[in-house]
């Protein structure tokens, strides 16, 4: 019964941490050292991994209306298929479908995942060519982590303190195929970087090229989808399926709380983005980061 609280705990810490730009990993870090799970090595670091598909249900489920792109072709021709994305995003029109018998499919979505698929290209040439380890080794460690979490702390800070431009790329489709790219390449900070953040990396990197905040966020959460899946697949398919009831147990619990505090955040971010920047986030990884360092070099 302990381990399913602490699984618990470490799905609620993985459901709100994964989708603000605050760093996974750093909290992760901190967490382990106060309530560590009973459990092999090899489990905790595929635990820690596969957690994560509870958290990209709860992006699923969210935006389902702004990710599949097939309806049935009698309600585009009745207009009820014109609803809204998770968040309201936007409406679709009924020019944007094409029938293929009793199935329509909406094209700007097909667009949108193929500019997802581009931004995912530099993570899995990176994953390929073995570099993810290399940089593991060499950078996660609380040092780096909490280098990383200061740093792009600070780069909130700077980001959110420039003067805005009026070509502002206000809506998630409307992001064009060389910004999906470099958005791409922004994901690779986090790859590279323990402590850096996935979806800190990538909203940094779009709003500094013109992107809003409710499109960065937004492409961040779906893009989070093909490269959260891909990760955990890949770390189970290394681990091996083989787990005992208990393991089970405890993975499961894990994914559950995740999707279920993840549903709340990102509900939580795409309103407080509405009227908010993101220079509190800033704040809060300089603090951590510092509480890391103080932690690991003074009080330990």
């Amino acid at each position: 019964m302990l381990e399913l609280i602490k699984a618990l705990i470490f799905g609620i810490v993985e459901g709100i941490t994964e989708w603000l730009p605050i760093s996974s990993t750093g909290h992760m870090i901190l967490v382990n050292e106060f309530l560590s799970l009973d459990v092999s090595v090899e489990f905790w670091n595929m635990f820690l991994v596969v957690i994560q598909l509870g958290a990209i249900l709860a992006v699923v489920v969210l935006f389902w209306n702004q990710i599949w792109p097939f309806v049935l072709t009698r309600k585009v021709q009745t207009g009820s298929g014109k609803s809204s994305g998770a968040a309201g995003a936007q409406r679709f029109g009924q020019r944007q479908y094409v029938a293929v018998g009793p199935v329509s499919v909406n094209m700007t979505i097909i667009v949108q995942w193929f500019k997802i698929v581009v931004s995912c290209l530099p993570a899995v040439v990176f994953v390929a060519l073995g570099l993810d380890e290399l940089c593991d080794r060499y950078f996660y460690n609380p040092v780096c982590v909490a280098i990383a979490l200061i740093v792009f702390g600070v780069a909130f800070l700077v980001v959110e303190s420039r003067k805005q431009t009026a070509e502002c790329i206000v809506e998630m489709t409307d992001i064009t195929w060389k910004i999906a790219a470099l958005i791409g390449i922004f994901q690779l900070l986090a790859a590279a970087f323990p402590g850096t953040s996935r979806s800190g990396a990538t909203i940094i990197g779009a709003l500094l090229l013109g992107v809003s905040r409710k499109a960065a966020s937004e492409y961040t959460f779906i893009l989070a989808i093909p490269v959260m899946l891909g990760a955990s697949l890949l770390e189970l398919l290394d681990f091996g399926f083989y787990l005992t009831g208990s393991e089970w147990t405890i993975l499961l619990v894990g994914m559950a709380s995740a999707f279920a505090v993840s549903v709340v955040v990102i509900r939580f971010l795409l309103g407080y983005i509405r009227k908010h920047d993101f220079k509190p986030f800033g704040w809060y990884r300089i603090g951590l980061g510092a509480l890391v360092l103080l932690y690991f070099f003074v009080l330990k």
